[in-house]
């Protein structure tokens, strides 16, 4: 099994009854903020598209619309590992949720005022709040012990489902909230948005005492730096992946995975539409996707820790191509497409739970949060390019061909695997 292999930077000295007590709060503390910060999170890719639509005008400005948070996931995510790298978890989760926080409150202005450039701004501000979801996943490994660190990681992974599905929701609750307080729908919906990620933010700042980053550092095992490493944004980052074979091949994973899955998930909503498909389907459709995506995450990580991280990477790569062969064949087929949009959730969350998990236990304790701050926002940076190529390419090849061409950008992952398989790496 791939757990064989010592972690760099692995806890050793630190005292086992506060190291458990510490990771059992961190766990709490990670748990709660997941789960209500992801509702505001969640609310970006629904909602958020739809009122991009209203106040421009155009279906353009829309599509942009999901982008934008993407990309400003993209763009935050370093800083906020960098912040986390010099200041501690707590840092850089309370200023990332916070600053999604103000995003959403620049889109309840643009929202109840019509406003372009705050609803653009308040969508890339909004990215933080994904970054900081993303980010926690490695803060749940911080203390973990190494056999448990993918169901730890998996867990706070899991609880952004609750999000997930209730973000998209929030219409409804956003009527009621508008009319009470005199806003439209949209801007009552922000606003819940809003008090979701502050409250998260709050959560964090308040509770999550002692940081686990600062303590993982104090006890853990020196690791040597690669050379040629240095501080600043990208340079550690890189400095990891080109001295570190094993961290390499868990971010060449992750990558995959994600563009993959957002390129093909952005896509589908549009083929169905242009297939006689219902709003209520392509909700249907999504939300199982989303399903895929999260719920499954904890039976993921007990596998990552049981099987090893390479076993399940592959594992979940398969899914992925099964699911895009699906696809390929029966693109016409809404009740295929509903089931390939399942298995392409559940295998981003096979590859992602697993290689996230190998990545927190490979990466050097110097460089670990930075690291960590750089995958997340190349992560994102992927995804927002595969969700602006994924237009374009179902216009020229239609859903069949760009299940294909997403097969082939799995290629690499797949020889990738085998050989690590091959010698016996796990």
């Amino acid at each position: 099994m791939d757990g064989a292999r010592p972690a760099a930077g692995a806890v050793r000295h630190a005292p086992p009854p506060e190291a458990a007590r510490v990771q059992r709060r961190t766990m709490t503390v990670l748990t709660v903020m997941q789960a209500i910060g992801t509702v505001g999170v969640g609310i970006a890719p629904s909602i958020g598209v739809l009122l991009a639509g209203e106040v421009t005008g155009s279906d353009a400005w829309a599509g942009l619309a999901r982008t934008a948070s993407i990309l400003g996931a993209a763009l935050l995510g370093l800083p906020l590992g960098n912040l986390a790298a010099r200041y501690g978890r707590r840092a850089a989760l309370t200023a990332g949720w916070w600053t999604a926080a103000v995003g959403s409150a620049l889109l309840v202005a643009a929202a109840q005022a019509d406003l372009v450039v705050p609803l653009f701004l308040g969508l890339l501000s909004i990215g933080a709040g994904t970054a900081v979801s993303l980010q926690a996943r490695f803060a749940a490994t911080d203390l973990a012990a190494p056999q448990h660190a993918g169901r730890s990681l998996a867990q706070v992974v899991w609880a952004g489902t609750i999000g997930s599905v209730l973000g998209p929701s929030l219409g409804a609750p956003g009527r009621f909230v508008g009319d009470l307080v005199g806003l439209n729908v949209y801007a009552g919906a922000f606003l819940i948005a809003t008090v979701c990620l502050a409250v998260a933010g709050l959560i964090v700042f308040a509770w999550l005492r002692p940081d686990p980053l600062r303590l993982r550092e104090r006890y853990a095992a020196p690791t040597p730096a690669p050379p040629g490493k240095a501080s600043g944004r990208i340079r550690p980052m890189l400095a990891e992946l080109g001295g570190n074979p094993v961290a390499r091949f868990a971010v060449i994973a992750i990558l995959t995975a994600h563009g993959v899955m957002l390129g093909v998930m952005t896509a589908t909503p549009v083929h169905l539409a242009h297939h006689g498909g219902s709003i209520t389907m392509i909700g249907i459709t999504i939300s199982l996707h989303v399903l895929g995506m999260f719920a499954f995450s904890p039976v993921v990580g007990h596998l990552a820790d049981r099987l090893g991280p390479r076993r399940t990477i592959a594992a979940g790569t398969w899914i992925l191509v099964a699911s895009l062969v699906i696809g390929a064949i029966r693109p016409a087929d809404t009740a295929w497409i509903v089931v390939s949009l399942f298995l392409l959730g559940l295998g981003w969350s096979f590859v992602t739970v697993a290689a996230s998990a190998e990545f927190g236990s490979a990466v050097s304790g110097e460089a670990r949060a930075s690291a960590q701050g750089g995958v997340d926002a190349l992560s994102n940076l992927c995804g927002a390019v595969a969700a602006l190529a994924a237009g374009p390419a179902l216009s020229v090849t239609g859903f069949s061909g760009l299940s294909v061409l997403a097969i082939a950008a799995l290629v690499p992952l797949l020889i990738l695997t085998a050989r690590k398989r091959a010698r016996g790496s796990g």
